[in-house]
This record gives structure tokens, C-alpha cells and sequence, in this order.
């Protein structure tokens, strides 16, 4: 059954505005962002007051970390709006997001809430801060109306499941080795083969790493006593694209650059909705960016989003990428009964 809407409520600008068409007549559901998921805890008492003054008393936390106030009246949204401006201004504004006028709330809401991991700020797995850098995505592609997921995990571990969405942000630490400093005890080699993908072999009482097969985990900097592996003081990420969800076609996302540096990331996010422009099927209503690059192909957008980026020295770039995901047939795979 289709959202029993007021006939006078324009629902594309509420929609624009982030709030949600509900079911029930007459109420509404606010939208807050919150960067990277990290929000500090005074502002939770705004969003229990919006709640409880203007909601019907609950706050539901998001799948991509936000918060979600339902059981808002459609009469009062404007004042709902005047309340969010210390929020806006923490959140975006001090970031450096441009909102021209804070007294009328969020100014769009196609572009997601950037979700992260706790970063290194917390986790000894982490290989950046992101929060950081997802305040940083933030202030290049917000406010914006095409509908883009992004995540960011600190290390291939991907507790964000970043893999799920249309950029997934990883994390990876180029290991530095001092074989002077090396004792041979194999800790990081045992640990490599048995949780992570064997990059890692003794020779002659000394450590190789092998650079096709490593992943930038990072876990032999943990693991070694000694500390004769260290981190490079360069950050570096594998950027993941068009994971998705949904009805049609659900699909991990696949690796597009490894070893890219966070400036690479940056602008190839940016050129991505350069990309969506130009290529959206303007007939539909939305169009996700998963299917634009299924219809355009992947060539097509690899020398789109890449047009203009010197990529740094270690970057390397997938040639081809093919994906599969999941298909739905109601009956092919199922039988009437259990017999």
C-alpha cells in the first residue's frame, strides 16, 4: 500500500529537505547525517529534544550511522529545521561544507551518509583516521542529489562492510622491513599464513614479502616483537567500487586502484559525479551510479573519473573488472514442497 500523503505536501522537497515519506498521514521522518559516524556527545541532547518535543519519542540509529527521528508533523519541520543549525554547523559547516542558509536544514539528501569504521583513533588495526577522511569526502561531495554510498574501513578486516556500497575506502599499510632487527621467530609469517593470505616467507632466517599477494593489513607490524617491521608514513588505500544491495541485482564491490594515495581517492570520488552527470539516464527518476557503469561499461568510467589524476607511483589500476553478484529467479532454484 502506498504512504498515505497530504495532497498539499510537495514530496520531492521534503524528500531534498531529508525527510522521509512515512505511512502514516501527516507525519514524517527526519534524516541527520553524521560523517564518518562519529558525533560528540553533546549534541545528543538536541536530538532527544527533537524527539520528544516534535517525534514521537524514538530515535532510530541508521545502517549508515545516522539517526532517524520518526513521528514528526509535516507543520512542523520548520521549526524542526531552525533547531539543527548548531548540528549543521559542527557537522558540516566547521568541516567546510558549504549550506547557504542553516536556518532551513539539509539542502539534499541523494548523496548518503558517509559511514567509517572507528579508525585508528581507537582500533590497533586501523591504518588511518577515518573520521578524518570522511569529513574531508564529505566537504567535496555534499550537498549533491545523486544517490552515492560511500565507507571507509581502517584495514582489510572491513567491519564497515564497505564492500556493499558504490566506494569502498580500505585502509592498507605499506610494511617497512629492517632485517637487521629481525630475529627469525616467524610470529609474522605464522600470523600471515593462517589469518591472512601467505604474503609473508622466511629465507635464510630473514622475512620476504610478496608485493602481489600482500594486502596492507598490516597485522606483521602487530605481530613482530622486535619491531622490525614499521609503517610507512604514507597513507594509502584500495579503493573498492559499485557494491551494492537491492532488489535487482545485489553484487560485492570489486577492487579498482590499490595502493592509491588519499589525494587519488579524493578526486576519483569527485570525478565520479562528474561521470553521473554526464552519463544518468535523465528520463528516470533516480538512476544508481552501479547501473550507469553497468550500462556504459566499465572502460567508460575507468577513463572518466581517472581523466586528469596523476596517480601516485604505487597506485596500480584493475585493466578489467567483471561483476557477478546475485540475480533473482523466484523458482529456479526452489522446490514446491520438501520432499
Amino acid at each position: 500500500m502506498a504512504p498515505d500523503v497530504n495532497s498539499d505536501v510537495n514530496t520531492k522537497t521534503i524528500v531534498k529537505n531529508a525527510y522521509r515519506i512515512t505511512r502514516t498521514r501527516g507525519k514524517t521522518a527526519l534524516r541527520i547525517r553524521v560523517p564518518g559516524g562519529c558525533l560528540k556527545a553533546k549534541h545528543f541532547d538536541l536530538l532527544k529534544k527533537i524527539s520528544q518535543d516534535y517525534g514521537d519519542g524514538i530515535v532510530h540509529l541508521t545502517t549508515r550511522q545516522g539517526f532517524e527521528i520518526s513521528g514528526i508533523d509535516y507543520s512542523s519541520i520548520s521549526r524542526v529545521n531552525s533547531l539543527l543549525m548548531p548540528l549543521l554547523q559542527d557537522l558540516e559547516i566547521d568541516i567546510g561544507v558549504t549550506i547557504k542558509d542553516l536556518s532551513k536544514g539539509y539542502p539534499s539528501a541523494g548523496t548518503r551518509n558517509i559511514a567509517a569504521c572507528i579508525g585508528n583513533r581507537v582500533c590497533p588495526f586501523a591504518n588511518y583516521n577515518t573520521t578524518a577522511l570522511a569529513q574531508r569526502i564529505e566537504k567535496e561531495i555534499y550537498p549533491n542529489d545523486y544517490h552515492v554510498k560511500v565507507a571507509l574501513t581502517g584495514c582489510p578486516n572491513d567491519c564497515i562492510k564497505s564492500r556493499m556500497n558504490d566506494f569502498g575506502i580500505v585502509g592498507m599499510a605499506e610494511p617497512q622491513y629492517d632485517y637487521k632487527r629481525c630475529i627469525g621467530c616467524e610470529a609474522c609469517v605464522k600470523n600471515c599464513k593462517s589469518q591472512v593470505t601467505g604474503a609473508l616467507s622466511l629465507h635464510k632466517e630473514k622475512v620476504k614479502r610478496d608485493t602481489r599477494r600482500c594486502i596492507g593489513c598490516g597485522e606483521c607490524i602487530l605481530k613482530c616483537p622486535t619491531a622490525a617491521w614499521t609503517r610507512n608514513p604514507v597513507k594509502f588505500y584500495d579503493i573498492l567500487i559499485m557494491g551494492r544491495t537491492g532488489k535487482k541485482n545485489p553484487r560485492i564491490a570489486e577492487q579498482f586502484i590499490q595502493w592509491a594515495d588519499e589525494d587519488v581517492v579524493i578526486k576519483v570520488i569527485k570525478n565520479t559525479y562528474r561521470f553521473i552527470d554526464e552519463h544518468i539516464d535523465k528520463t528516470l527518476a533516480k538512476e544508481h551510479i552501479g547501473y550507469i557503469v553497468d550500462r556504459t561499461g566499465y572502460q567508460v568510467f575507468r577513463g572518466k573519473v581517472l581523466e586528469d589524476i596523476k596517480l601516485n607511483p604505487e597506485a596500480r589500476v584493475a585493466k578489467h573488472i567483471h561483476w557477478g553478484g546475485f540475480r533473482y529467479s523466484s523458482d529456479m532454484f526452489m522446490s514446491d514442497n520438501l520432499q
